[in-house]
């Protein structure tokens, strides 16, 4: 097959699904607008965000707002989570004193976080921040621990033989043993920033794709809720599009 068929199928099929939404809403009419908005209905939804603003901004204004949050979460949630998680796949007593604190928090549902973080934070952006931070935590911390851990004893032995000590053993043999798994954590992380995302701005956020959801749900506006979710998805997508290039640059030995 040639490379650049592979290239047309996201098009043609978007442009499938585009047609069936025209055929099934608007030209056979089989469901009913109040149940599920026309191709029509989702495009002056578009243009109103767009130009007029809806939930206190306009659409540009909710997308920064959103960005922002996920990224500045992630980023600390990342860095925390890869160095803790290679502490603790490196060394057992640094396991054996966190683990049981981690096993002990990691199956309260992050959502479960947000009363405590309005009474600490309030219903500012910080609030948010923990939130999400909580959810992308546990996935780098995990992928991470088992990433360094997956590094063989053989290997291990034989960088000590050659000398390989202290930073260099980090750096030269635990680390890039492990950014495979460690890059499999950080997509999970971002997935589950998006997710709580959403979740987080449904209370107390003025701005925010995910304050977007909840005006339109209140107005009862399923086009404009539809245009919400379109764009957390096309954010969400973006990112994690980033991240697989930095990815391949990070580990460029690894098969696409």
């Amino acid at each position: 097959m040639p490379p650049f068929v592979r290239y047309l199928y996201p098009p043609v099929f978007l442009l499938g699904t585009l047609l069936a939404w025209f055929a099934v809403s608007e030209w056979w009419q089989w469901i009913s607008p109040t149940r599920f908005p026309t191709p029509t209905q989702t495009a002056e939804a578009f243009r109103q965000i767009l130009i007029q603003g809806y939930g206190n901004g306009r659409l540009h204004q909710h997308i920064v707002q959103s960005v922002l949050l996920v990224s500045l979460s992630f980023a600390i949630s990342a860095a925390l989570g890869i160095a803790l998680g290679i502490f603790m796949g490196a060394s057992r007593k640094v396991e054996a004193l966190v683990n049981p604190i981690f096993l002990t928090l990691r199956p309260i549902p992050p959502l479960a976080w947000i009363p405590l973080a309005i009474v600490w934070l309030g219903l500012e952006n910080s609030a948010k921040v923990m939130v999400i931070f909580v959810a992308a935590f546990v996935p780098s911390v995990i992928n991470t621990f088992t990433g360094i851990r997956s590094l063989e004893v053989p290997q291990r032995e034989a960088a000590r033989m050659l000398g390989i000590r202290g930073r260099a053993y980090y750096f030269e043999v635990l680390i890039p043993a492990a950014m495979p798994m460690i890059f499999t954590g950080m997509r999970l992380s971002l997935q589950a920033s998006w997710t709580t995302l959403v979740a987080s701005e449904l209370v107390g956020a003025v701005l925010g794709l995910g304050s977007i959801l909840n005006q339109a749900a209140q107005d009862i506006n399923p086009p404009m809720i539809l245009v919400g979710m379109v764009f957390v998805a096309l954010c969400g997508w973006l990112m994690t599009f980033i991240l697989g290039r930095l990815e391949r640059m990070a580990i460029p030995w690894r098969p696409v």
